[in-house]
């Protein structure tokens, strides 16, 4: 029989009611040779007490009702002995499942056996721990909400104040001629570009990190792609003093992408680049095969970024502080956004800075390359 199926709560129970049986029948047995020894002798030896005591319970009782009883009470102590156990550890699942109600989500019950009550033990210890867990996702989306609520009213107020301000000046005439008028205006216009940005980006942020941007994904080479879309940056790079350089891409990467999404990925690690690293007036895009995996890193020289930032760079308006602050034009959640649509192409990123280089690393999975020949040729 199957050591699994012996070792259950049913069989348990059955080997205890067996045993108590056995015992009892034992006890039984050898109680009625005594018993019939002391009652067939003629003298009893000082008139013993256990002598008078059987013989008085067989008269007034009756043999049979007397093995009757002895049964009974033998088995019922029998059976409680073997099953105690059992019970305990019973016992034991019903306080757990009581502290678990009450919400001591904390609490786990000892797995003592292996049987159906170890199941139930385990089971009600995964449970309590999904819910433990749960309840910390909650609380941390609480907190998420909070803290997104905080930075999007933060970073609102600051450009919008300074749209109210230069606009009450013109409003109340508090300006010397035209010239200064044009330049309050010129201040409101770049501040209103600046809250049109931000409240496009916390638009796509809560698109793309939310899940709910659907992917029409088709067979990309990374090689040509990031090729044109560094070329199509050549004017910013221009502007900043600045050249790209291409490192490797020799061979295809293909990757399964939708190419109009991800485009913003980059998009947003290209402007990056440019933003902080003007001092190192280069650009690497390095491309290479890993494995099965397509690599890309995106380089700029410059100050480096502080290790205790670079765990937080993806995180939603995180600034490292002095030449990362809104200063320089970022609005907090252009890295946050290429996280987020990375991940929803099955990729990761990884950001690395030391001795004057800050690298941008990018990771797909490659695929095979499509049969379709117009496929090859994009």
């Amino acid at each position: 029989m199957n050591s699994k199926l012996i070792n259950t709560v049913r069989w348990k129970f059955i080997y205890a009611f067996l045993l108590s049986g056995i015992l009892t029948a034992a006890i039984l047995y050898g109680g009625s040779k005594v018993a019939h020894s002391i009652l067939a002798a003629q003298t009893y030896p000082d008139y013993s007490i256990p002598a008078r005591g059987i013989r008085w319970l067989v008269n007034h009782i009756g043999s049979v009702p007397l093995m009757i009883m002895v049964a009974i009470l033998g088995f019922v102590l029998f059976f409680f002995l073997f099953t105690r156990r059992l019970m305990l550890v019973l016992d034991e699942i019903t306080a757990g499942i009581q502290e678990v109600a009450k919400g001591e989500l904390s609490h786990r019950i000892e797995v003592k056996t292996s049987d159906e009550f170890g199941v139930v033990a385990a089971s009600i210890n995964q449970m309590a721990e999904q819910l433990q867990l749960s309840l910390q996702e909650e609380r941390s989306a609480v907190a998420a909400k909070n803290d997104l609520i905080t930075g999007i009213s933060h970073d609102l107020r600051t450009p919008l104040t300074s749209i109210l301000g230069f606009l009450e000046y013109i409003e109340k005439d508090r300006y010397q001629d035209e010239i200064e008028m044009r330049y309050y205006v010129s201040i409101a216009y770049e501040k209103s570009l600046t809250l049109r940005k931000l409240i496009d980006d916390l638009f796509e942020y809560t698109r793309v990190s939310g899940g709910s941007l659907p992917l029409s994904l088709t067979s990309l080479n990374l090689n040509p792609f990031l090729m044109q879309l560094a070329e199509e940056f050549a004017p910013m790079l221009e502007e900043a003093g600045m050249t790209y350089k291409i490192i490797g891409g020799q061979e295809p990467l293909w990757i399964k992408a939708a190419p109009g999404e991800l485009v913003r990925a980059y998009e947003n690690l290209f402007s990056n680049a440019i933003r902080y690293g003007a001092q190192g007036k280069v650009m690497e895009i390095a491309l290479s095969l890993e494995g099965e995996e397509a690599v890309v890193r995106i380089s700029n020289y410059g100050e480096p970024i502080p290790a205790q930032d670079l765990p937080h760079l993806f995180d939603r308006f995180y600034r490292v502080d002095k030449s990362r602050s809104r200063d320089t034009g970022g609005t907090g959640l252009g890295l946050a956004i290429a996280k987020s649509m990375i991940e929803l192409h099955k990729g990761s990123i990884t950001a690395y800075s030391e001795q004057g280089r800050t690298d941008f690393v990018t990771r797909f999975p490659v695929t095979a390359p499509p049969i379709n020949r117009d496929a090859e040729e994009r």
